[in-house]
């Protein structure tokens, strides 16, 4: 009897890690703009941080490879955006996409939405609209709304950094420039903002400007990488996986300590170092300009939570990268 050895599949694609800061066109959800990038790079593994829905535009931060273990530091930090409002109707997404399901004449003048702005400022409690992604008894709250169940979902408490009137072009419309803390709806916003003001309101408009420190200038559009292709687009817009962590410290280890953290161990850290971190709770371990992991600081040792598997340019003997 011949016995047969089932071999474990091989994954699509490139090992290919890094960031690539994508300005996601209206129309494309978020999970349809990760897939063209991953095409266009031919990367085996691809994830975005913090959802845009399709009628949004703009900044989508998307991490390829071993940059995925760094998306979470990305989707905690503020997000900005510019967003405009019609006055006068509701609808039951929040937004342009949704069915008008109550209107009023009533239509705010630009002194008084200034007025109603600090009311939005700071720590405040806002209910997710009913057509969103958060989940409700296992499934997407859209999903049962589209099937003409009733969600109530709880409010949250979210933090607004900034909100400002930009322009009121007509009666009807006033556009806004938000920065605000992570998991902001900003359907949920104008929806508030319109009760606030005696009327009803919903989103017509929505471009999300920077995420963290992933900026709106610095973002390329899908067409212009699909035109650079693979080659052109890592050359220029393939970002390193460390630029999701200009946020926490680096820790700088030597070549013998990476190979142990790359193996799960934690290290001794010496006096030197200890100082240099004193005070912080976690940092990354870097080898050179190499990232090794994410870790944390318990007594005098730095333990590795997240191993980062990349082709690494040293040996196991310690070597002097001066």
């Amino acid at each position: 009897m011949t016995m047969r050895v089932k071999m474990p599949r091989r994954r699509k694609g490139r090992p290919v890690h890094g960031w690539v800061l994508l300005d996601k066109p209206v129309g494309m959800s978020s999970n349809q703009a990760v897939g063209a990038v991953r095409r266009i790079f031919d990367a085996q593994k691809a994830g975005h941080a913090g959802t845009l829905d399709p009628l949004a535009s703009g900044v989508l931060p998307i991490a390829l490879g071993e940059a995925t273990k760094t998306m979470s530091f990305v989707m905690g930090g503020e997000k900005s955006y510019s967003f405009s409002v019609r006055w006068g109707q509701a609808t039951n997404t929040d937004d342009l996409e949704g069915d008008v399901v109550s209107q009023s004449d009533h239509r705010p003048s630009k002194s008084d939405i200034e007025a109603v702005l600090p009311q939005f400022l700071g720590e405040i409690s806002q209910k997710p609209p009913a057509y969103s992604a958060i989940k409700v008894n296992g499934k997407r709250a859209y999903a049962l709304a589209r099937q003409g169940e009733s969600v109530d979902l709880a409010a949250r408490h979210v933090r607004v950094a900034a909100l400002t009137l930009r322009g009121d072009a007509d009666p009807d419309h006033a556009a806004f420039d938000l920065t605000c803390s992570k998991g902001t709806y900003v359907r949920s916003l104008a929806r508030d903002m319109g009760e606030a003001l005696k009327t009803c309101a919903h989103v017509t408009s929505l471009r999300r400007t920077r995420v963290g420190r992933f900026d709106e200038k610095d973002a390329i559009s899908l067409s212009s990488l699909e035109e650079l292709g693979y080659r052109g687009a890592s050359r220029h817009y393939l970002l390193p996986v460390v630029t999701a962590l200009d946020d926490i410290p680096a820790l700088a280890v030597t070549g013998t300590d990476a190979n142990l953290l790359r193996h799960g161990q934690p290290i001794v850290l010496t006096r030197g170092q200890v100082d240099e971190m004193r005070g912080m709770t976690s940092a990354y371990a870097a080898l050179g300009k190499d990232p090794v992991a994410i870790g944390e600081f318990k007594s005098g040792r730095f333990f590795p939570t997240r191993v980062f598997n990349l082709p690494m340019k040293w040996k196991i003997a310690d070597v002097d990268y001066s």
